[in-house]
């Protein structure tokens, strides 16, 4: 385990949650994928210290919730992920919840269920909430359920008490974004569920998964941007996937 004292506004780390003060040290655990500290993705130049943020967004000074798995906490990408990306361009505070290799599903104490129910207490002032679709629920082939689903071990019933409890504790909007796509058809399950359940409570959606356009990036940026094909370096969230995700955020927020 490592640290590391990081600028204003970068995140702290502690065993999978992270808030962000005006100065704070990132403690690297080890469900950090090993190696990715050497990948060209995430050399020094594409730090986020030099992200800047937009002006005149409606979120500058109010705080985000960020609740996933690898992917939210920066497996790949020494623990800066999308929430300390969208953190920095809305100039947003920062309460994460990440921890790698869990599932949407109730199916150990890791899960989003359980983290969300005992991690994240109502008394956090929360304005925005982002939730992360588990690729890991897809390769622990965890059952989908319907929409109405209430079981909140399978991935319909998760989704649903997520919904519900964010809704409940903050009354804040509520988006969960994909991952970027890769060849998974029980991912893509989860993905078409995410839909038919946005239909029913208007819930947002930041969709990495659908464009054939901004999917397709040549073999070389690839190579720099994803450490796998599920996982981005941190060149893959500051010049990728992190705009995009902004540009869908604030188009869903307006």
């Amino acid at each position: 385990m490592t640290t590391k004292t990081t600028p204003a506004s970068a995140a702290q780390v502690q065993a999978g949650h992270a808030t962000q003060p005006s100065q704070a040290i990132i403690t690297y655990p080890a469900e950090l994928h090993p190696g990715t500290d050497g990948q060209p993705g995430n050399a020094t130049a594409y730090d986020f210290s030099a992200i800047k943020p937009i002006p005149g967004t409606p979120w500058a000074g109010k705080t985000l919730g960020i609740l996933g798995s690898s992917v939210a906490y920066g497996a790949c990408s020494l623990a800066d992920g999308p929430g300390e990306y969208i953190a920095r361009r809305l100039d947003m505070r920062l309460e994460k919840e990440a921890v790698s290799g869990t599932t949407l599903a109730d199916i150990n104490d890791g899960s989003y269920v359980h983290r969300l129910d005992t991690r994240l207490p109502a008394s956090l002032s929360i304005d925005l909430f982002i939730c992360q679709l588990s690729t890991n629920d897809a390769s622990h082939d965890v059952p989908l359920g319907d929409a109405g689903e209430t079981d909140t071990h399978t991935v319909a019933g998760a989704l649903n008490h997520i919904v519900g409890t964010v809704r409940e504790r903050w009354d804040c909007p509520l988006v969960f974004f994909t991952g970027a796509r890769f060849d998974s058809p029980r991912y893509q399950n989860m993905v078409d569920l995410l839909f038919d359940m946005q239909r029913i409570h208007g819930f947002g959606i930041i969709d990495l998964w659908h464009d054939a356009a901004w999917n397709a990036i040549p073999d070389d940026r690839r190579a720099l941007y994803m450490h796998d094909p599920v996982h981005p370096t941190k060149a893959g969230y500051r010049d990728w996937w992190g705009p995009e995700m902004v540009r869908q955020l604030l188009e869903i927020t307006r």
